[in-house]
C-alpha cells in the first residue's frame, strides 16, 4: 500500500525532524497548529501512528508514559530522565548483542530489540544540587 502524504502528513514531518527532539503528540500538536491552526490534535494522534506504522518515524513508548515519536528511524537506543521526562538518543556501541544470538528469548524470532536506560539527566541533577545547597 502506498501512503499518500498529504499536507498535514508534511508538515507533522517537517516539525519533528525540526525539532530534532523526541516530542509527545501533544508537543507536536502545538508546533503544528502555528502552520496549521484548525487541525485537531485526534488528526495529530492519527496522522503519527499512520507514519510510524509506514515506517517514517519512530515511536517510542518508554516507561508506561505518554509516546514520544522520533524523526530517526535508523535503530538507536534512548535514555530517559525520571525527573523530567526528558528522552535523549543513546550512542552506545550495539556489536556485541546480536538478534541471531538472543536464545534466551525460547520460542521467539527476535527481530530487533530497544534498550532503555533510565536515570537523572544532567539539567535535574544541578537542580537537585542547588535546591539540596539552598537547605
Amino acid at each position: 500500500m502506498q501512503l499518500r502524504m498529504t499536507n498535514q502528513r508534511e508538515i507533522i514531518l517537517r516539525e519533528l525532524k525540526k525539532s530534532k527532539q523526541h516530542l509527545t503528540a501533544d508537543e507536536l500538536y502545538d508546533r503544528v497548529k502555528v502552520d496549521m491552526p484548525r487541525i485537531s490534535l485526534a488528526t495529530v494522534y492519527r496522522n503519527l501512528e499512520i507514519l510510524s506504522g509506514a515506517g517514517l518515524i519512530g515511536k517510542l513508548e518508554i516507561s508506561g508514559r505518554q509516546k514520544r515519536f522520533d524523526y530517526d528511524v535508523v535503530e538507536h537506543d534512548h535514555v530517559y530522565c525520571t525527573v523530567c521526562h526528558k528522552v535523549n538518543n543513546l550512542n552506545i556501541e550495539r556489536q556485541g548483542l546480536h538478534t541471531k544470538e538472543m536464545k534466551a528469548v525460547k520460542g521467539y524470532t527476535v527481530t530487533g530489540y530497544r534498550l532503555e536506560i533510565v536515570g537523572i539527566c544532567p539539567a535535574c541533577q544541578k537542580k537537585k544540587a542547588k535546591q539540596e545547597k539552598k537547605k
